[in-house]
């Protein structure tokens, strides 16, 4: 008898919800059930998703960023037959890559300007407890700073410098050393460092829980802040870089010139997971130093053939595509359409983002029964009316998007860089229906809100 992932696949397909229930995370697969998401996927190519019964979704959250370039792109996937077929020698590990050598090649032509070291991990968080773990060294100093409402992964270095208390409860005490400031507050920042042990300042250009975006001085000025003490700056790039904002790094935005950035997600082309730490040569050089220190720090994965094929396969896409270039200007046009819907729409507080990172901020009511059903929603529990625009849009217009973090009422949208005229036109006409939608107290958004509250109260 043979192996064939895809008789697998056909016999098992529906027990899916079943599996995860019983061995992986039933919590999860029943908020899946409860807001409509429990979908029998099938087949994903683009933008697009299939369920079993054939109807398409457009994917607005490509993967939290995995997906930049779309689902199946045919130039990486023939990357990585290619890479199968010719049956390298992987992870050797007493040997120095050549597939490695030319991604880093290539990721430091795209890098500001002295960054040209290249450390490569797994994953986003990886890569972030590798900065600090550097940044710590490098500068022999003990404490990191980093923002209000920052997300920079859930390992338990990253959870240390996450702003989100409610993904840390409960998992304390964490690394010591770590504070938090808000964003633009300059002085704050600067008590910080004042006190001369803060090793590094991480941030993310555009944060991705909430897609709050600093204002226009304020990582130029901290960037200088840190110059003056001592204090290395990391941008991280994670979900941010790699064309997402309109530029490839998010920080080319402020012409900033950090001394580390970490990118990750879409590297791998949405095949294989693969990140990336890139700093200035002088902090590679104090961590490695000298030969017996030559593998001080090392992850097994790191450098792993499939890896670095997919990143090179990307990277050629993006050039050949101008994939930054068409986020930037499809993002500017769904900006705007989006943004035109405040004038009709009192719900909508807010409309912000740059490139491809869109965030949808919504407020109260004015109107006495809509206000009250608001209200009501959100005494049990933050952030859940835009859980009913996020269903509604699932329900009724096939778009999977999400809210922008927890206790939020915020809608986050990351379409994948490749949508094109067609994709805005839908993205804004659905809007349009549910924001009129939810003007109905007895209409189609707020008919399941009583089944949140009940949900939202007994958990």
């Amino acid at each position: 008898m043979t192996f064939s992932l895809t008789q697998l696949i056909e016999s098992r397909q529906a027990d899916q919800y079943s599996l995860h229930t019983r061995f992986i995370s039933p919590h999860m697969a029943r908020v899946q059930e409860i807001i409509g998401f429990d979908k029998l996927y099938m087949r994903g190519e683009g933008a697009y998703l299939w369920d079993a019964d054939g109807n398409r979704y457009l994917d607005l959250l490509a993967g939290f960023s995995v997906f930049n370039l779309g689902r199946g792109h045919p130039v990486i996937k023939k990357a990585m037959q290619e890479a199968l077929m010719l049956e390298r020698p992987n992870l050797v590990k007493m040997d120095c890559p050549l597939l490695a050598g030319l991604l880093a090649e290539e990721l430091v032509k795209r890098m500001t300007p002295g960054l040209e070291a290249i450390f490569f991990a797994n994953s986003g968080a990886d890569a972030v407890d590798t900065a600090l773990k550097f940044a710590r060294y490098a500068t022999k100093r003990p404490r990191i700073v980093f923002l209000d409402h920052a997300f920079h992964g859930l390992t338990l270095g990253t959870l240390s410098i996450n702003g989100g208390e409610a993904f840390k409860k409960g998992f304390e005490p964490l690394i010591p050393g770590a504070a938090m400031v808000a964003m633009n507050d300059l002085e704050a920042l600067e008590r910080e460092l004042r006190k001369g042990d803060v090793a590094a300042f991480i941030v993310e250009p555009i944060q991705g829980k909430g897609v709050y975006i600093p204002e226009e001085n304020y990582l130029p000025e901290a960037q200088h802040l840190c110059r003056k003490y001592g204090t290395l700056f990391i941008c991280d790039e994670v979900q941010v870089g790699l064309g997402r904002a309109g530029k490839f790094l998010c920080c080319e935005h402020w012409n900033l010139e950090p001394d580390m950035v970490t990118i990750a997600k879409s590297l791998g082309g949405g095949y294989v997971p693969v990140s990336a730490v890139i700093m200035r040569r002088e902090i590679n050089n104090k961590v490695f130093g000298h030969l017996k220190r030559a593998q001080v720090h090392s992850t097994t994965f790191g450098q792993n053939e499939m890896g670095m094929a997919a990143g090179l396969a990307t990277l050629y896409v993006m050039d050949e595509e101008k994939i930054v270039e068409h986020a930037a200007t499809v993002g500017a046009k769904l900006l705007a359409g989006l943004a035109a819907l405040k004038d009709r729409h009192e719900m909508i507080a807010d409309v912000r983002g740059k490139g491809l990172i869109i965030g949808i901020e919504f407020r109260p009511p004015s109107a006495l029964g809509l206000r009250a059903a608001w209200t009501a929603i959100e005494a049990a529990e933050k952030g859940l009316f835009t859980q009913l625009v996020v269903m509604s849009l699932m329900r009724d217009h096939r778009l999977l998007t999400q809210v922008g973090g927890p206790g939020v009422n915020i809608l986050k949208l990351l379409p994948p860089l490749i949508i094109g005229d067609e994709e805005v036109e839908s993205i804004v006409s659905a809007f349009e229906v549910v924001m009129s939608e939810t003007k109905k107290i007895r209409g189609r958004v707020w008919a399941t809100s009583a089944e949140l509250i009940k949900q939202a109260m007994s958990s």
